[in-house]
């Protein structure tokens, strides 16, 4: 028999049978949406792919193509150049003239780049092919995801398709690895390029019924001044990063780029302060979840992309994997951030953002903490399987927290420069991460008289305990100053 309804109720913590009953049932996808959700994330897992899918090709290239060792690594380089550079660029170009329109124009260029890559015979073919493919990155990456948060109202359900995404993202990222090796083992590394041409073609010819486009009532101007310094600063800014790693933070060349870069970076601020259509209005600098958001997302992605290298360096140069052996032990990161991701909108709803992000760069930061322990040994793989998998979980609830964070409380017509701010974030700590370790390595096995395996660990050692406080530190950031927003709202 139930209760009188004068008697008072002892506070269990669970609602009572009739209250949950009357509970409004969680938000479910319409259709349209799944179908939206499906084909934008298909081109992000695609886009993922890509910055990772020659790493392991890049010796068996340079010999087709004739590549020097010295200029090896600008297969890499010009593809990142471009991406990171005119990111923020193509963000706000993307509310000016129409995401849809920016999202398909990306992926027409992309797969047509892929193609010419595909059939590069010479190094200069080949260059421009991954110019135009990091282009086209820039362009896809924050349309989609501007078409992505226009299409799911903030909430549960942007929630969810924001963990998606950045599940696939990082999955991608690590998918490229395992894929490259493969295709090139068992075809050609040409096919590192050819896989994208259908992906595209297909998305291609399904978004235009597919998506819906979305742009502000009035068209502002370009701000030109703004556009040129950002990019330029950007591109200088990333090219320094991609030197200091080559030949070290001291070089005249790297301080020049470093140098001119921040300026140009700093002048940016200072044009956008007087232009009348800013690229970036100052407000939304100056807004709290944008700045901090933008901070901690950058610390995840450097941080977990460096360790994917430090790793690698610790499974092939210490326990004497081969390449393709390599990228499927990341198949275990892999799957920590595709758990990451699905669970990620379901914590955000419970615990708010700010909470997210630091129970999951807690957990990142404990994870990578243990791979310190870290020997010569085979047997210890399994400590890094176990350590990369719960670390890549850890990392997602960031990635997505950082996602939520960075991209709410904007209007629609906003959402392309949001977006374009968190992807122009992910793009310079993918950059940023792998420079920064390899100099940390270099100074210490510098230092010692030993060679070999030995002198390797010692190195990957110092830069994991960096790379843990890297993470340590993006969480206390995260908890100092970002304010923390209601679970489900």
């Amino acid at each position: 028999m139930s209760a009188p309804s004068h008697a008072p109720q002892r506070d269990t913590g669970t609602a009572p049978a009739a209250a949950r009953a009357a509970a409004p049932a969680p938000p479910r996808m319409t259709g349209r949406q799944r179908l939206v959700l499906t084909l934008l994330l298909g081109a992000q897992f695609m886009i993922a792919v890509d910055f990772s899918i020659l790493n392991v090709a890049l010796p068996v290239v340079g010999e087709g193509l004739g590549f020097s060792l010295a200029n090896l690594q600008w297969i890499a380089t010009a593809f990142a150049l471009a991406a990171a550079g005119f990111t923020l660029l193509f963000g706000r170009i993307a509310d000016l003239v129409g995401r849809k329109r920016l999202f398909v124009g990306g992926m027409v260029v992309l797969g047509l780049a892929s193609a010419l890559g595909g059939l590069a015979t010479t190094p200069e073919v080949l260059l421009t092919a991954r110019v135009l493919q990091g282009l086209a990155t820039a362009a896809v990456t924050p349309a989609g995801l501007a078409l992505l948060t226009t299409a799911f109202k903030e909430g549960p359900l942007r929630e969810r398709a924001l963990g998606l995404n950045g599940a696939l993202m990082s999955a991608g990222f690590t998918a490229g690895a395992v894929l490259g090796g493969l295709l090139t083992d068992l075809l050609s590394w040409r096919w590192a390029f050819f896989v994208n041409v259908p992906v595209a073609a297909l998305v291609v010819a399904l978004a235009p019924s597919v998506l819906t486009d979305s742009r502000p009532a009035t068209r502002p101007r370009l701000d030109v001044p703004g556009a040129t310094t950002v990019t330029g600063g950007l591109l200088l800014l990333v090219y320094g990063l991609t030197r200091a790693g080559e030949s070290g933070w001291t070089t005249p060349v790297t301080l020049a780029a470093l140098l001119a870069g921040a300026v140009l970076l700093v002048a940016f601020l200072f044009v956008e302060r007087r232009a009348a259509a800013p690229l970036v209005p100052v407000r939304i600098l100056r807004r709290r979840s944008v700045v901090w958001g933008n901070t901690t997302g950058l610390i995840a992605f450097v941080t977990e992309t460096s360790l994917v290298f430090l790793l690698t360096l610790y499974l092939q140069k210490v326990l004497g994997y081969t390449p393709l052996a390599t990228g499927l032990a990341f198949g275990v990161l892999g799957l920590g951030t595709v758990t990451g991701g699905t669970l990620a909108g379901r914590v955000v709803g419970r615990l708010g953002t700010r909470a997210t992000i630091v129970t999951g760069g807690a957990v990142q930061a404990a994870a990578t903490l243990a791979l310190v322990a870290l020997g010569t040994s085979g047997a210890w793989i399994w400590l890094l399987l176990a350590a990369t998998f719960v670390g890549g979980v850890g990392n997602m609830l960031m990635i997505v927290g950082f996602m939520v964070t960075a991209t709410s409380g904007l209007p629609d017509e906003e959402q392309g420069l949001a977006t374009g701010l968190a992807t122009m974030t992910q793009q310079v700590g993918i950059t940023l991460g792998i420079p920064v370790m390899s100099a940390v390595v270099t100074a210490r096995t510098a230092g010692l008289d030993a060679t070999g395996p030995h002198a390797v660990l010692s190195g990957v050692t110092v830069a994991v305990l960096v790379n843990a406080g890297l993470v340590l530190a993006g969480t206390l950031l995260a908890g100092a100053f970002l304010r923390p927003r209601a679970a489900g709202k």
